[in-house]
């Protein structure tokens, strides 16, 4: 990394660091208006340049389509993505909740996709579905048939070399598929409310994580509890959280003991996947490690860098 935009930067990410601990004292946190002022802020936090050399700039989607739980913050993830891409040089990003992006013609035009916050409403757990029922040309029949074909064009593109970054809520998107569980290395089971977490490294020395200090960093949001796949721990943990830690946890399946993570990696085919539960509030995107921590993970992601993503489960 750049030891002189370190130097320049390091006022500003003392001032906002201290700004964001003491915000998160609170819980629930105020929705921030997306407008040019917040843009600049965040443009100014992001990377100067990108950590890892790159041939040619990749072309990003941010997929940004829901049909259950609105996150406010939904719009400030896509101007963040833009805002890194633009800065570093490194991608072309934007942004659709057009699901006719999932076809395979479309998906093939991108070297990354990301899914922000792609939450799908309870009753299937299945955002595609949601999304075709409402077309009253097609029957129930037609609407799952063609559920199911997107959903394996996106497992397909990954499989076959695309890069898969999952925001949030987003592993909610095929909730009761175990094919897309199995790719994101898990489903999302609860959470309980926003609090303040100690989000720790599993190792400091990877990569990945170097832009975080050593000992974590503090951060307000919705601590996320998993199943399905995730009992398999087929990935590569980045983050994670102490369970004795959170409060508020599902009356009767307390976990006092041993640790959830909160963001790792896995190679799926010739394709690679980063799930990260931050974030969401809009305010995360004002901690310069987050930032550098997301474009350091796209950059793997389109194969910029290699780096180790041994399952810990294996």
């Amino acid at each position: 990394m750049n030891k002189n935009h370190l130097t320049n930067k390091a006022f500003i990410y003392a001032i906002v660091f201290i700004s964001f601990i003491g915000g998160a004292c609170s819980q629930s946190m105020p929705e921030v208006e997306l407008n040019d002022e917040w843009k600049n802020k965040i443009y100014e936090l992001a990377p100067e340049e990108a950590t890892y050399p790159f041939k040619e700039k990749k072309k990003v989607l941010v997929f940004s389509l829901h049909t259950g739980f609105w996150h406010w913050v939904n719009p400030h993830t896509e101007a963040m993505f833009k805002i890194l891409g633009e800065k570093s040089e490194a991608f072309e990003v934007s942004s659709s909740t057009d699901i006719a992006m999932m076809e395979k013609d479309k998906l093939k035009e991108f070297d990354l996709v990301i899914f922000n916050n792609t939450n799908s409403k309870p009753t299937y757990r299945n955002l595609f579905v949601d999304k075709l029922s409402e077309d009253e040309s097609m029957d129930s029949v037609s609407v799952w048939k063609k559920a199911e074909e997107l959903e394996k064009n996106v497992l397909n593109y990954v499989k076959k070399g695309g890069g898969f970054f999952v925001i949030h809520g987003g592993n909610t998107t095929f909730n009761n598929s175990m094919a897309f569980s199995e790719l994101i290395g898990g489903s999302f089971d609860y959470h309980p409310k926003q609090q303040p977490i100690h989000v720790r490294l599993v190792d400091h020395k990877h990569p990945l994580v170097q832009a975080f200090p050593a000992d974590g960093f503090v951060h307000t949001d919705e601590p996320y509890f998993y199943k399905n796949a995730y009992d398999a721990l087929d990935f590569k943990p980045l983050l994670y959280f102490n369970n004795s830690e959170i409060e508020a946890q599902r009356k009767g399946q307390e976990l006092t003991e041993g640790v959830t993570y909160v963001a790792w990696i896995r190679k799926e085919g010739k394709g690679k996947v980063l799930y990260c539960a931050a974030s969401h509030n809009a305010q995360s995107f004002e901690n310069p490690d987050l930032l550098q921590f997301y474009l350091d993970g796209m950059q793997y992601l389109v194969g910029d860098v290699k780096v180790d993503e041994t399952p810990i489960g294996k």
